[in-house]
């Protein structure tokens, strides 16, 4: 399967995240852009990248995941 460009990767979370019953923004574009170059854009890497972010964003008390968020998400989940 190839990889998904930044568009197609945005469009990916914005469709998971509607089918999970949330329309509002949730990632701000850097926080996208950033797990998207993490992940090359493989779906996969994505999730996991995102799933990280949320859970990053939420031990803050932050509404929406933003790039520091998706930064410790990458630090976590790259982490050996």
């Amino acid at each position: 399967m190839p990889s998904m460009t930044g568009e197609e990767t945005s469009s990916y979370l914005v469709h998971h995240l509607a089918l999970a019953g949330r329309t509002d923004t949730l990632f701000t574009d850097d926080a996208i852009t950033l797990i998207h170059d993490t992940a090359r854009g493989y779906p996969r890497a994505v999730n996991n990248l995102a799933v990280q972010a949320l859970l990053s964003a939420y031990a803050e008390g932050k509404p929406i995941v933003d790039e520091t968020s998706a930064r410790a998400a990458v630090a976590e989940v790259t982490a050996e």
